[in-house]
């Protein structure tokens, strides 16, 4: 159900929690017991923190200042940029930081004359490698460290202490400078330049959208066919379905006589969406007919935006959202890279990722850009946003992650308290809190823990442990025994994390990871990583990390651009989790 993605994620786990709660393999109390979890309970506050930070302005300046130093060279300039992400990555939500830093990626790219396809993509994996480097960078590092904690108590492993805020920092490090010098490579030899600057939008092109257009009464397509006017190749538009009286017509539509008020609904560029619309005298949206001119006049301007992960629009259509009473704009077209979309544009049921082309007053701007709905794809106003006690919301996450690495704080209490600090000093409003969290993740994490307890109970870990190690089992040499296992647990991670949520792969192998170790009574410790870190190494599929999807639309990329991308450096990363782990955490006895 994960990879078929037929229901949310969310909605997936607490089905199994259902049928694990009806089987009696969970009680109740054990089925809930996910929503009390340490973990979650640390990542929603992360969100908030991650939030209150981003308000201020500050990683956007940082940022900004940072990749200035490179000046005028194209490619110093990118690799400061791309490390400042994954540095800033590695201490607020990593989707977080990719949604405020995608304005600013296209933003070099009109610099630098390069389509944003070289960009975007590396941008995800600087935000996935920033991720490893602290036990706050991902939630997949805080779910195994509660795990850890919890197995805490058993006889084999009692002692063990919990994994510390720069527990993974050692292996992250190497795991960065090695990926930001391939993604510095893979930008400029193996990502393709697929999207370019559009004059039309004065922001950016990327790609084809999905519209619909309605024949007007002097419509030169009127009493002709498609076929005919041959516009299929003048404007490189592709017609998918013709509605005709409510009659929705799919068949022969190349060589069907058009007639007045025939709504056409087709996949076609930003320019020649202007063109065929003022060239055949079509209506844009059926009633709103829309001119380069008006377009590009004083009174509107038409930006790219995309919807956010935890935006109010998924589920929704446009009419549902309301969008043209809330921004006093247009939403022209959809695009949507993984599904070809064949309704009209109102009525589409909205997606994360999905790119909007919008045409808004320029007065109702700035009420686009503050909505926590959309990533606005325009040039950022680059300023410190001096709200009250911003400095209290730059200082707070250092202080937390000072205070919980010297063992003065726990991470927990550190983060809850700097939130009630907040929200106490009205840094953030309770507004802001319910904004930033996003429940998907929370809801998601929450339904899968206790699956991981019944993993355990069941004895299924030890099943799982049992066939992984037969397939270890090719040596009498401990030590190498143990670190094949150590790569057969970090390849199923990162291969399972390709498809299915990689907080799924993380509660799934944890268990089995521990139950290894109980097996040879050596440090869970080096197997835990392990998960961590093939888990984390999602780059060979969009699914297979929000970043990925987040970058799919804008930079145009196909699927195969993740795979020729992610694929030599999931080997890469493979092969040097296999040497390092067992020397970082050796396989001592407990």
């Amino acid at each position: 159900m994960f990879v078929l993605e037929w229901v949310p994620f969310e909605v997936t786990a607490f089905g199994a929690m259902g049928v694990l709660l009806l089987f009696g393999i969970l009680t109740p109390e054990e089925a809930v017991s996910g929503f009390s979890n340490k973990a979650v309970i640390t990542i929603a506050a992360m969100f908030v923190l991650s939030r209150a930070i981003e308000k201020t302005g500050f990683l956007e300046v940082f940022s900004n200042k940072l990749y200035t130093l490179g000046g005028n060279r194209k490619w110093p300039t990118i690799f400061i940029f791309l490390f400042s992400v994954a540095i800033i990555s590695g201490f607020i939500n990593n989707t977080a930081s990719v949604a405020i830093f995608i304005p600013l990626a296209i933003n070099l790219c009109q610099k630098f004359k390069i389509s944003p396809s070289k960009l975007l993509l590396p941008l995800s994996y600087a935000a996935i490698f920033g991720g490893t480097l602290t036990l706050i960078g991902t939630s997949t590092n805080l779910v195994v460290s509660s795990f850890m904690e919890d197995y805490s108590s058993n006889i084999f492993i009692d002692g063990i202490p919990a994994f510390t805020m720069f527990e993974f920092t050692k292996l992250g490090v190497i795991f960065l400078i090695v990926g930001l010098i391939y993604i510095m490579f893979a930008s400029r030899w193996l990502l393709h330049s697929r999207s370019i600057i559009s004059s039309l939008t004065r922001k950016y092109h990327l790609g084809p959208y999905f519209t619909e257009f309605k024949v007007g009464p002097d419509s030169q397509l009127v009493g002709n066919t498609i076929k005919e006017m041959d516009i299929s190749k003048k404007y490189n538009i592709e017609i998918y379905m013709i509605i005709r009286d409510k009659k929705r017509i799919r068949k022969r539509i190349n060589t069907l006589s058009i007639q007045k008020g025939d709504i056409l609904l087709a996949h076609i560029g930003v320019d020649d969406l202007m063109k065929f619309s003022e060239e055949m005298n079509m209506l844009l949206l059926s009633d709103v007919k829309m001119t380069q001119q008006e377009l590009t006049g004083r009174n509107h301007v038409i930006v790219e935006a995309i919807i956010s992960q935890h935006s109010n629009m998924i589920g929704k259509s446009l009419q549902t959202y309301n969008f043209r009473n809330l921004f006093e704009g247009l939403v022209l077209a959809i695009r949507r890279q993984r599904e070809t979309l064949r309704e009209k544009v109102g009525k589409i049921k909205l997606r994360f990722s999905d790119t909007l082309l919008i045409m808004i007053p320029k007065g109702r701007m700035e009420d686009l850009k503050k909505s926590s709905d959309l990533i606005v794809l325009e040039e950022l106003n680059i300023t410190l946003k001096y709200e009250r006690y911003w400095w209290l919301s730059i200082l707070v996450i250092p202080l937390i992650m000072g205070l919980a690495s010297f063992g003065i704080v726990p991470i927990l209490k550190g983060a809850m308290l700097g939130v009630i600090i907040l929200l106490l000093l009205r840094s953030i409003s309770i507004h802001d809190v319910y904004e930033s969290l996003n429940l998907q993740v929370i809801f998601l994490i929450a339904a899968l823990l206790p699956i991981g307890h019944a993993i355990t109970s069941t004895g299924a870990d030890k099943l799982i442990a049992d066939f992984i190690f037969s397939i270890g089992d090719t040596t009498q040499n401990s030590d190498t025994k143990f670190r094949l296992l150590v790569g057969i647990i970090y390849l199923l991670s990162m291969v399972l994390s390709a498809f299915v949520s990689n907080t799924a792969i993380a509660v799934v192998m944890t268990p089995v990871a521990i139950s290894i170790s109980e097996t040879f009574m050596v440090d869970p410790r080096p197997f835990l990583i392990a998960v961590c870190f093939g888990a984390s190494a999602s780059f060979m599929t969009p699914m297979g990390y929000q970043t990925n999807l987040m970058v799919f639309g804008p930079g145009q990329y196909k699927f195969k651009d993740f795979v020729k991308a992610g694929l030599p450096l999931s080997i890469i990363y493979g092969i040097i989790a296999i040497y390092t782990i067992p020397y970082f955490w050796p396989f001592s006895n407990i």
